[in-house]
C-alpha cells in the first residue's frame, strides 16, 4: 500500500503542474482528492491491515493528501497570474489616459427655478406651502368665490374624477391653480399670514407653443392689518429685480379675478429691449406677468378670517411661462418632453 501512494503521489503532482486551466485543475482534484477520487480508493483498504502497519499508512496517506493540497493551491494561484498576463498581453491598455468622469444629472429648469423663486420670497419673510393635487370642488373654486355658473366650472376647462366627496365639498377635480393652498392655509394658520405656494395645475386646454394641460404655478397670499396694494407692488419690484439680477420695474393695470376686489394685471419691463420695444413685448417696453389684487371678503371668510380687522392681496403666475422668460425658451412643450439634448443646455 505504501507503494501505492507513492504512485499516486507521483503520478498526481505531474498531472496537477500539467493542468492549463481552471477548470482542468479542478478535474484533477476531484479525480485523485474527491470522495470517489484515487485517494479514497486506496485507502478504503485499510482497515484490512494489521494493527502495526495502520499508523504508518494512515501517516503517509495524510501527508500525501497534504501534498497534493498544497500543490494545487500553488498551480490554482499561477494558473490566476498567467490568465491576467495573457489578457493584458491581449488586450491594449492605455495607462497614461485619464478615467473616465462619471455624468452626474442635474434639476430640470422648472425646479431650478421654483427653488430661486422659494429662497427669494423666503428672505422676504414668506412661508413655502404645499397641497394636495387632486382637490375637491369646495376648496378649487367654491371657497375661492367661484359660484358653479362659472364659466372655469366647465368640463372644457377642468379634468374632474368619477367620485364626489360629499354635498359640501361636491366632486373631486385635478386643481386648476394653487390657490386651494391659499384656504387651507388660512384655515389651518389664521391671520397674519405670508406664504407662496408653488405647484403643478391641470387645465383641459389645447396644447401649443405657450399653452400646456400640465404647467407649473406660483401663487402668494399675505394677509395682515393696513395692508394695501402698495405692499404688493413693493414685494413683486424686488422679487423679479433679484430674480433676473437686474432692476425691474412693475406697473399695475386693472383685471378681474373672482378671488381678488379690486382686481389687477401686473407687468414688468421688458429685459430685452428696456422698456424700448421690441417683438417680446410688442413694442410695448412691457410684458404681462401676472394677475393679483386685493383677497375678496368672501375668500378671506372662507379662510376663517376677520375681513373687518384684516385685509390681504394674493398673486399668482405661471411659474413655466417664468421659466422660458428667463431662458428666452420660444415653446412650452421643449420643457416636458424629456428631450435630454434640449435638457442638457441647462
Amino acid at each position: 500500500m505504501q507503494h501505492q501512494l507513492q504512485e499516486l503521489r507521483t503520478e498526481a503532482l505531474q498531472k496537477i503542474q500539467n493542468c492549463k486551466s481552471q477548470a482542468e485543475l479542478l478535474e484533477t482534484e476531484k479525480a485523485y482528492l474527491g470522495k470517489t477520487g484515487s485517494l479514497q480508493e486506496i485507502l478504503k483498504s485499510v482497515k484490512d491491515l494489521s494493527a502495526d502497519k495502520k499508523p504508518v499508512i494512515g501517516k503517509l496517506s495524510n501527508e500525501v493528501k497534504k501534498e497534493l493540497e498544497a500543490e494545487i493551491e500553488l498551480q490554482k494561484q499561477t494558473l490566476k497570474k498567467l490568465e491576467i498576463e495573457a489578457k493584458l498581453n491581449s488586450e491594449f491598455l492605455d495607462v497614461t489616459l485619464p478615467g473616465q468622469k462619471p455624468e452626474i444629472g442635474h434639476l430640470h429648469l422648472i425646479p431650478q427655478t421654483q427653488k430661486e423663486v422659494e429662497e427669494i420670497f423666503a428672505e422676504l419673510g414668506f412661508a413655502v406651502m404645499d397641497g394636495p393635487e387632486v382637490e375637491s370642488e369646495y376648496y378649487n373654486f367654491e371657497a375661492l368665490n367661484i359660484p358653479d355658473t362659472h364659466p372655469a366650472r366647465d368640463m372644457q376647462d377642468t379634468f374632474f374624477l368619477d367620485n364626489k366627496l360629499d354635498d359640501e365639498h361636491g366632486r373631486m377635480v385635478l386643481r386648476t391653480h394653487t390657490s386651494p393652498v391659499q384656504i387651507r392655509s388660512m384655515l389651518t394658520h389664521g391671520a397674519p399670514l405670508r406664504i407662496i405656494a408653488p405647484g403643478r395645475v391641470f387645465r383641459y386646454e389645447a396644447t401649443d407653443a405657450s399653452h400646456d394641460a400640465i404647467f407649473h404655478q406660483v401663487e402668494g397670499l399675505l394677509i395682515d392689518e393696513n395692508i394695501s396694494l402698495a405692499h404688493l407692488k413693493g414685494v413683486m419690484a424686488e422679487f423679479l429685480t433679484r430674480l433676473f439680477g437686474q432692476k425691474v420695474k412693475v406697473r399695475f393695470r386693472p383685471g378681474y379675478f373672482p378671488f381678488v376686489e379690486p382686481g389687477l394685471e401686473l407687468d414688468f419691463s421688458c429685459l430685452l429691449c428696456n422698456g424700448g420695444g421690441c417683438r417680446v413685448c410688442k413694442q410695448s417696453g412691457w410684458v404681462e406677468f401676472m394677475g393679483a389684487g386685493m383677497v375678496h371678503p368672501n375668500v378671506l371668510k372662507a379662510g376663517g378670517i376677520d375681513s373687518e380687522k384684516y385685509q390681504g392681496w394674493a398673486f399668482g403666475f405661471g411659474l413655466t411661462r417664468l421659466v422660458m422668460m428667463k431662458h428666452k425658451i420660444t415653446d412650452i412643450r421643449y420643457l416636458m418632453n424629456g428631450d435630454l439634448r434640449f435638457i442638457n443646455q441647462f
